[in-house]
């Protein structure tokens, strides 16, 4: 596979080695890795790139790169104050590149090999409870005197919000959604995952109305031939940058002093089900993960919540009760 055209790479990544271009060119079109993947991957390899270089290295040469190289680039980020979870990602995209060099007959020994990553801080993600749920979500009708493009927006964001929480979709999968994707009524919307991979995304009743609004608000907002389902101000599709000042907006309205992403009511919505009782393979496939240990580590429950459950379903439990009962 050739080097993909230069005005094919963002102009930040215009100086990566030959190889890397190629790899980044491989993932996109062999493993549908999406556009926000390939930038911070391309990112990653042009820092360590630039890190080889003064240890008289090059990605160029990818043979002259050496497991020391990785150890050294590794310590010079814990050095710089990094995070752990930053160390570890660049060490991702390094495997990554060198195990694709490998296949390719490139190197002949993998110098990430041996290199593990820093150990991570045990964090569990901020979640919403169900009361602030239900205030973000409050459906405040507009203002009598308020000009119907200023409605349009409010209907808008109501929607995006009802699909984030109602849905748990990444807000990549939601802003890529095109008009055609839902029809009025539907009980699902069929969503591009991550590596291209489709899924139908179940639709609440409350998602569906709110989608159904926004549709016959939206050629207000859309320009004439914008295909996207949620668009801005100036008709074009919707952006990440803004579609986390709606989520901020919205927490702000509904009194939510915690710092809130679209990617905390991803969290949120998955965490409501389990402590719903569902089961932890149905939320993979609802969330889209391809491995039961991404939503493990995406999801928690509270010790009362796991408590509960234990108590309901484990038969040891019930024997113990039935001896306490007197």
């Amino acid at each position: 596979m050739k080097r993909p055209p230069e005005k094919a790479l963002p102009p930040s990544l215009r100086d990566l080695p030959d190889c890397a271009a190629t790899f980044l060119a491989w993932l996109e079109l062999q493993k549908g890795a999406s556009p926000a993947t390939i930038a911070a991957y391309g990112r990653d390899l042009l820092d360590f790139e630039r890190y080889v270089r003064q240890e008289g290295a090059s990605l160029n040469m990818p043979r002259t790169v050496t497991r020391r190289h990785v150890q050294g680039f590794s310590a010079r980020l814990f050095h710089e104050g990094s995070a752990r979870s930053t160390t570890a990602r660049k060490l991702s995209a390094l495997r990554s590149l060198f195990r694709h060099l490998l296949r390719t007959h490139k190197i002949s020994a993998d110098p990430c090999r041996g290199v593990r990553n820093p150990r991570q801080e045990q964090r569990n993600p901020s979640v919403l409870n169900v009361d602030q749920a239900f205030d973000l979500l409050a459906d405040t009708p507009p203002r009598a005197a308020a000009a119907a493009m200023e409605a349009a927006i409010r209907i808008r964001d109501h929607a995006l919000l009802e699909l984030l929480y109602g849905s748990g979709l990444r807000i990549s999968e939601a802003l890529d959604l095109d008009e055609g994707a839902y029809s009025p009524g539907a009980r699902a919307v069929k969503v591009m995952g991550k590596g291209g991979k489709e899924r139908l995304s179940p639709l609440s009743d409350t998602s569906r109305a709110a989608l159904d609004a926004w549709l016959t608000a939206r050629p207000l907002l859309a320009g004439h031939d914008e295909t996207a389902l949620f668009v801005g101000r100036r008709g074009a599709r919707l952006h990440r940058r803004q579609a986390a000042r709606i989520v901020g907006e919205a927490a702000r309205l509904a009194g939510i002093q915690q710092h809130l992403s679209p990617h905390h009511l991803r969290h949120s919505y998955a965490t409501h089900l389990l402590e719903g009782g569902a089961d932890l393979r149905s939320v993979q496939e609802l969330l889209g993960h391809r491995r039961i240990s991404t939503t493990q580590r995406y999801t928690h429950l509270n010790l009362d919540a796991l408590t509960r459950v234990y108590d309901a379903a484990h038969p040891l439990a019930d024997a113990k009760d039935k001896k306490e009962t007197p």
